[in-house]
């Protein structure tokens, strides 16, 4: 197994043991915790595909469980999440209903021999799912583990709000993937 594969497969560990830590309570520190394994995980994102495309250690099992792992981890923050009261479990609905979505999409598409990839607004969807959610949870780390704000700032409306325009850019991104799904796909087979 190469540096990226092992990398992506580490991002897939950290899902559950970042959620462990960030719905836990009686661990110390909690927050910070999850906040450190969930910064760890991203960076391993980061990582293992700069690191396939310059060495060109690109594998089918890479293309395979990057974006798995990527699911996994931000399915495990929301989760989380939704678990704390930081965010709609209808915004938590609307990632996966998009990501089972666009994953049956790709699945169609490959069996086809056609690949779909990526656009602008799943980058957007992604960026911002990840971005967001550090940011929620920097804020509890300051207000629940550490006490620099009080307990008066808005954090539960600023996460919500952030979540729900991370569920807008989600269904964007779905609707967007469909549309350009339907133009390559044959739905005759």
């Amino acid at each position: 197994m190469n540096v990226p594969n092992i990398l992506t497969v580490t991002r897939i560990v950290l899902a559950p043991v970042f959620l462990v830590f960030f719905t836990i309570e009686a661990i110390p520190y909690h927050y910070l915790w999850a906040l450190i394994i969930y910064f760890v995980a991203s960076m391993t994102d980061f990582f293992d595909g700069r690191i396939a495309r310059s060495k060109n250690l690109i594998t089918n099992f890479g293309k395979f469980t990057d974006p798995l792992a990527d699911k996994m981890l931000t399915t495990a923050s929301y989760i989380g999440l939704v678990m704390m009261g930081y965010c709609s479990f209808w915004v938590l609905f609307i990632i996966l209903f998009r990501e089972f979505g666009v994953s049956s999409i790709r699945l169609v598409a490959s069996s086809q021999g056609v690949v779909i990839p990526a656009n602008m607004w799943g980058k957007v969807k992604t960026f911002s799912m990840m971005l967001f959610t550090g940011f929620v949870m920097l804020l509890l780390v300051l207000q629940q583990d550490f006490s620099v704000l009080s307990d008066a700032f808005p954090v539960h409306t600023i996460s919500h709000v952030l979540m729900w325009i991370t569920a807008v850019l989600t269904a964007v991104s779905g609707v967007t993937y469909v549309l350009e799904g339907a133009k390559v796909i044959d739905f005759s087979k």
